[in-house]
């Protein structure tokens, strides 16, 4: 029986799938260190992580058994993706799943911080009655700032607009703008004109202190910062100056430089004692809906590829949708994209007059896959003669 292990609370529908079809699955609540996790994946063939746990190259050379990874969430930063695919082990991801909810809690900061809604909770709860409009704004009318134009940016594009906000957005790569939105030049462009700013950019290591004093710096004058994305791409002491010093009227912040592990423990930030700030603890795709919606489709990428062979979504290896199997067995070859290889494994093949049923070969940068479903089943000969074709990295047979 293959074994799954879940990690962080992933939603119980993902272990409860990943068991209808076979596997026994341990689930476990929090994060796990480098070395806790290569103890916990011993004789594991799939590993659910979301955002805390680090899947390192360390840990994936430990236990070079590890068929797959899925990530249960939207970003693969905390996995060694480039080792993953050099040595076999596939790592899926959410990229869509949680979007709808990330972007309703942009547009629910927006709303509170042009409000000076966390401001006035403060006041209250502290036994101040302070009821004034000052600094209190409608968003209609007002301009949105997006920085990274990608599946988040772009709805939040189209809801933004929906409320009467004009926006503009910035992004590295060439996006089609939606709906009225204006594609600024370059990054100070946007900030000199909008009244909220929003980080919606991925966890590539070059985006490490992407947003520091210099861009807060070129902001408005009571413009409101916004960010969802990863908690190393904003320098967080340099909006607390420019909170403290009144250039900024207030912020919300969901992702930090360094987070606990787990519901439950303890957490501090600076930020915290400012007037008019919404702090959350990284809860910006964290609904019922989208954790359930998640769980489903990551699962259902585990399961593809285990018992298919599919790498169909997959962010690290060449891509193949495949359904059942056509022959008797399938074989699937992972291998170091090499000129010939997809002929020496039909040349093994023919050597014991084996007839391919199917067959479907991608390429991607240094890897190659080629899946092949036979008619009958090959002798343990010819298994071993397609395991030792030059530049094999892993192969796996399945009915």
């Amino acid at each position: 029986m293959p074994k799954a292990l879940l990690l962080e609370n992933i939603h119980p529908d993902a272990a409860q799938s990943l068991r209808d079809h076979g596997f026994e699955v341990e689930t476990m609540k929090g994060a796990l260190s480098e070395d806790e996790l290569i103890d916990a994946l011993d004789g594991v063939d799939l590993v659910g992580v979301r955002s805390k746990t680090n899947v390192t190259a360390r840990v994936l050379e430990a236990r070079p058994n590890l068929s797959a990874v899925g990530c249960f969430c939207i970003g693969t930063n905390q996995v060694d993706l480039d080792y993953a695919g050099k040595h076999g082990i596939a790592v899926f991801n959410a990229p869509y799943s949680n979007t709808r909810s990330v972007v309703e809690l942009v547009i629910c900061d927006i709303i509170c911080l042009m409000r000076r809604i966390p401001a006035h909770t403060h006041h209250i709860k502290h036994g101040v009655w302070d009821k004034s409009a000052a600094g209190s704004h409608e968003v209609r009318g007002k301009t949105l700032g997006i920085i990274g134009y990608g599946n988040i940016g772009s709805q939040l594009s189209v809801l933004a607009e929906a409320l009467g906000m004009r926006v503009v957005f910035y992004d590295i790569e060439e996006k089609l703008a939606l709906g009225n939105a204006h594609r600024c030049a370059t990054l100070n462009e946007l900030l000199e004109q909008s009244d909220a700013v929003t980080l919606h950019v991925d966890g590539r290591k070059s985006n490490t202190g992407f947003f520091g004093e210099d861009q807060f710096d070129h902001m408005k004058q009571d413009a409101i910062f916004i960010n969802l994305s990863r908690g190393f791409v904003a320098d967080l002491d340099a909006l607390k100056q420019h909170l403290d010093s009144g250039h900024l009227a207030g912020a919300a912040v969901d992702v930090f430089p360094v987070e606990p592990k787990k519901s439950g423990d303890a957490f501090n930030t600076p930020l915290a004692d400012e007037d008019n700030m919404i702090l959350t603890p990284h809860i910006g795709g964290s609904t019922l809906e989208a954790q359930e919606s998640i769980g489903h489709f990551v699962s259902q990428r585990l399961e593809d590829y285990w018992f298919n062979g599919s790498t169909s979504l997959s962010v690290n290896l060449p891509q193949i949708n495949l359904g059942s199997c056509k022959g008797v067995c399938r074989i699937a070859h992972l291998h170091a994209n090499l000129p010939g290889v997809l002929a020496r494994v039909n040349h093994v093949l023919g050597n014991e007059n084996i007839n391919i049923s199917f067959q479907s070969l991608a390429t991607e940068g240094e890897l190659g896959y080629v899946v092949t479903d036979v008619a009958s089943k090959p002798s343990t000969e010819t298994l071993e003669a397609l395991r030792n074709i030059e530049g094999t990295i892993r192969m796996r047979v399945t009915n």
